[in-house]
């Protein structure tokens, strides 16, 4: 890991090459745009190609979706404290996102207009589930609910089965959210498929969900013809912690997100040399006893590292700086030190609050800003599947308040049609 002071001669650059030292992106538009144009002209054809190269199996066009029976066994074998588990954090997760439904505006201006503002829900979403390193049943419910809660109407799941194999919590997660248009389908492949659609299922309106690189590549490129979440990265997390902390705690909380995957970062500040040190004696003891402990050192040698900073202050400027997808804050008054820093995808404060208890049962979303894109973008919510219509409504009266304006305005543009649209009403238009 890299070990950072503020006070130190070199540490501007040594910090800003901190930031930009997950900067991996790799050249797969074109292998990408490829599997695009074969998907949009053989459609099922190529996604049953594309899913025996990639991913070892073999389907037809009409095993490519998976049957109600098949979901529902998967459902049936769940452990009950799993699935106890996944139907308390659906129900957190549901309540939160309910309560961010907006109401419609209606206004009426002194001129005598009506004003209005419609929200609605899009008619189709795609959602797309991780399916290689690991399976995200959490990915499902987080992606899903909202689209539900906010009255979307059909919402289709992609999820990659590497040699057929099919996450049965994530077939569990899926009927919990109510997704019963499930494909076994993954990469760039599924994207596109769901992007443009093919015989076997219609395109959707808007894409969420990670992926890989071929996928946010894939999501890049469809942009426009479907709306998209956003193109993630690694996740990461900053740790704001003071020395009255268990450094084992913060230890395996720094953890938590290198164990996700190699290009993870994990940050901790702090403005106790000696508590930093302790933090990193209780990573290296903790790491030999995790079982993704290759995927968690890699992350944690590459990017991991450890800030002191001067002071609290200091601290929170950093912070806004590395604007990041996760933070901690972990002194004895959070909200206080929250309250300074700007830029965060989510926040977590308390000692006893780490960002894992987010991933799961917290309620609000995980699908998150990475990439210091927190400084402006925000997290996954029920905004992401509702859009939103004005509407105006003016009698002869109203149009007389405000009409001139317009007139005087369109032929200060040269838009004759315009002005004479407006003033035709006013009875003020030339003869025919």
């Amino acid at each position: 890991m890299k070990r950072l002071s503020t006070a130190d001669a070199g540490f501007a650059e040594a910090f800003r090459s901190l930031l930009l030292d997950r900067d991996t992106a790799t050249d797969v538009g074109g292998a990408v745009a490829e599997i695009i144009a074969a998907v949009r002209a053989r459609g099922d054809a190529a996604l049953c190609e594309y899913t025996a190269t990639f991913d070892r199996q073999t389907l037809t066009p009409e095993t490519l979706c998976v049957p109600a029976d098949e979901i529902a066994q998967a459902s049936a074998g769940i452990a009950p404290e799993l699935a106890a588990a996944l139907d308390l954090a659906a129900q957190r997760i549901e309540a939160f996102h309910r309560a961010q439904m907006p109401s419609d505006l209606r206004m009426q201006d002194a001129a005598g207009v009506v004003l209005g503002l419609r929200w609605s829900p899009l008619d189709a979403v795609g959602l797309y589930v991780p399916g290689g390193k690991a399976a995200y049943p959490s990915s499902v419910l987080m992606n899903a609910l909202p689209a539900r809660v906010a009255g979307v109407g059909r919402i289709a799941m992609c999820v990659p089965c590497p040699g057929g194999v099919l996450n049965p919590l994530v077939l569990a997660a899926a009927k919990r959210a109510g997704v019963t248009e499930i494909y076994r389908v993954g990469g760039a492949q599924a994207v596109a498929a769901l992007a443009f659609g093919t015989a076997s299922s219609a395109a959707v309106d808007r894409i969420v969900g990670p992926g890989n690189a071929y996928v946010a590549e894939a999501k890049r490129q469809v942009f426009g013809r479907v709306g998209i979440d956003s193109i993630a990265g690694p996740s990461e997390v900053v740790i704001l912690a003071d020395a009255d902390n268990d450094p084992r705690h913060v230890a395996v909380d720094l953890l938590a997100q290198a164990e996700h995957d190699e290009a993870a970062q994990s940050i901790l500040i702090t403005t106790d040399a000696a508590f930093a040190d302790a933090v990193a004696r209780a990573v290296e003891a903790e790491l030999p006893t995790l079982p993704r402990r290759a995927i968690a050192g890699a992350s944690w040698r590459d990017h991991g590292a450890a800030i002191v900073a001067r002071d609290w202050e200091e601290a929170a400027a950093l912070t806004n700086d590395l604007a990041p997808e996760h933070l901690q804050v972990m002194v004895a008054d959070p909200a206080s030190l929250f309250g300074r820093i700007r830029h965060a995808g989510a926040a977590f404060l308390g000692r006893d609050c780490p960002e894992a208890v987010g991933d799961y049962v917290a309620g609000p979303n995980h699908v998150l800003p990475t990439g210091r894109t927190s400084r402006f973008a925000s997290g996954l919510s029920v905004f992401d599947f509702l859009k939103r219509t004005t509407w105006v409504e003016a009698d002869r009266a109203a149009l007389g308040e405000i009409g001139p304006a317009a007139v005087a305005l369109a032929e200060a543009e040269g838009l004759q049609a315009h002005a004479r649209s407006v003033a035709l009403r006013l009875g003020q238009g030339p003869s025919p």
